[in-house]
């Protein structure tokens, strides 16, 4: 949790065209990257059993936090609620010195501590850069997440969707250690949950919006592709961003990669067998060792 406080003469910020932040915090977000935003996966087809609770409880969450903690995205409690609610890996994993500034705004920045605030790993789940930030996230997880929910109940969905969270933003601090900006998006969380997607539902079909320039359609492919073809992205601009020594340009992609394959990995432990089954007109395909 940094200190957020005025700046003295003023400070330089880079401008970002998704966030109202001058100084763009760093945001695992679906939106962020250009090519991501010409493919929208809009809707599936694949009804639910239950009523996703948890999904929805989520989302509200996320859209309280956004109104009455980040002021809707008000300069000043928006640049307040990343400081001292946004992940900062230097921060937490004392590579940075206490006393660094990060320019969060016209005449404010960000002072980091000499403290751990471990705690900030699940707070910067709920938090988001801008509109087009929190709305894209919501959106994603209420396509995906209601089925995931569906597939092993409201209990154990909370307690993965952390889990994914905490695992997405290990590996973006692993990967970037150093970062002394505020790192805030629920889509490291939602990364995993499109990695349980996957595996559960590789088949299903699942309605794209695609704009090329000012060309808009629409198409429906199997889920598979869809995330096969997202998370290839993710590596690959990951590891273009490594060898270039630039970390996403403002976008958490190993946050996206580390919550993806931990959704992979803990489907097989989280999906309950007997609400698999129970699904209607047997058009889920259990996973093996499921």
């Amino acid at each position: 949790m940094g200190r957020l406080e005025e700046a003295r003469g003023g400070c330089p910020a880079d401008v970002s065209t998704s966030s109202n932040l001058p100084q763009p915090p760093k945001t695992s977000s679906n939106l962020r990257q250009p090519y991501l935003t010409s493919v929208f996966p809009y809707k599936d087809e694949n009804p639910t059993e239950l009523t996703p609770l948890m999904t929805v409880g989520i989302i509200a969450l996320n859209v309280l936090a956004w109104l009455f903690v980040q002021g809707a995205g008000a300069a000043e409690p928006l640049a307040r609620s990343v400081c001292q609610l946004g992940l900062i890996p230097g921060e937490v994993l004392h590579t940075v010195p206490p006393g660094t500034a990060v320019p969060l705004g016209e005449g404010l920045r960000c002072v980091l501590t000499a403290d751990a605030n471990w705690w900030t790993v699940v707070t910067s789940m709920f938090m988001h850069g801008g509109w087009l930030h929190l709305l894209g996230n919501m959106w994603f997880l209420w396509v995906f997440g209601n089925n995931i929910e569906d597939s092993m109940g409201h209990t154990r969905f909370v307690v993965f969707y952390l889990l994914c969270g905490v695992a997405a933003a290990a590996t973006q601090m692993v990967v970037d250690s150093g970062s002394r900006v505020p790192m805030v998006g629920a889509s490291g969380a939602i990364s995993g949950v499109m990695g349980a997607y996957i595996v559960l539902y590789p088949r299903v079909r699942v309605h794209t919006l695609i704009t090329l320039g000012f060309f808009l359609t629409t198409v429906t492919l199997p889920a598979y592709v869809i995330l096969g073809y997202w998370f290839l992205l993710q590596l690959l601009f990951g590891t273009v961003g490594v060898i270039a020594g630039a970390q996403g340009g403002g976008v958490a992609v190993w946050a996206h990669v580390g919550g993806f394959v931990a959704g992979l990995v803990l489907i097989k432990l989280f999906a309950n067998h007997e609400y698999l089954e129970r699904r209607r007109g047997g058009m889920v395909i259990l996973p093996r060792d499921v």
